[in-house]
Parts: C-alpha cells; sequence; structure tokens
C-alpha cells in the first residue's frame, strides 16, 4: 500500500476536534499550540499507521485536512 498522510491547513481549522473522534486509528490529536485564532487544531501522530480512510477529511467542517498518498 502506498503511504499517506493527512495534511491539516492549521490556520483553517477552529478546533472542533471532530476529526480526533473519527479516526479508527486514533493517531489524530489535538496540538498544544495554537493557530492564529488561537485554537489546539489537530496533529497526527503516526503517519506511518494512516490507512487513507479520509475519515478525519470527510468529518472537517471546514475542509482543513487532506489525505496525501505518495
Amino acid at each position: 500500500m502506498a503511504a499517506c498522510r493527512p495534511v491539516i491547513a492549521v490556520e483553517r481549522c477552529k478546533g472542533c476536534g471532530l476529526c480526533t473522534g473519527s479516526c479508527p486509528k486514533h493517531i489524530l490529536e489535538m496540538s498544544k499550540e495554537t493557530n492564529g485564532q488561537g485554537v489546539h487544531y489537530p496533529v497526527c501522530t503516526d503517519e506511518s499507521l494512516c490507512i487513507a480512510c479520509t475519515f478525519c477529511a470527510t468529518m472537517c467542517p471546514d475542509a482543513a485536512i487532506e489525505i496525501e498518498k505518495e
């Protein structure tokens, strides 16, 4: 299977956290840092476990996540 990873548009994120709850591999968590809006954004803790299911991207109401496949 080709390598893949979630790519987060940090400044577009409003910090709702819907993506973290939708990941079946539990590899997304909210960062300790904040973006320009002052909200915590998701980060991927282990890109090697990403299965490109796109659940995180589908759940994001701001279209701030894309899955990049190599």
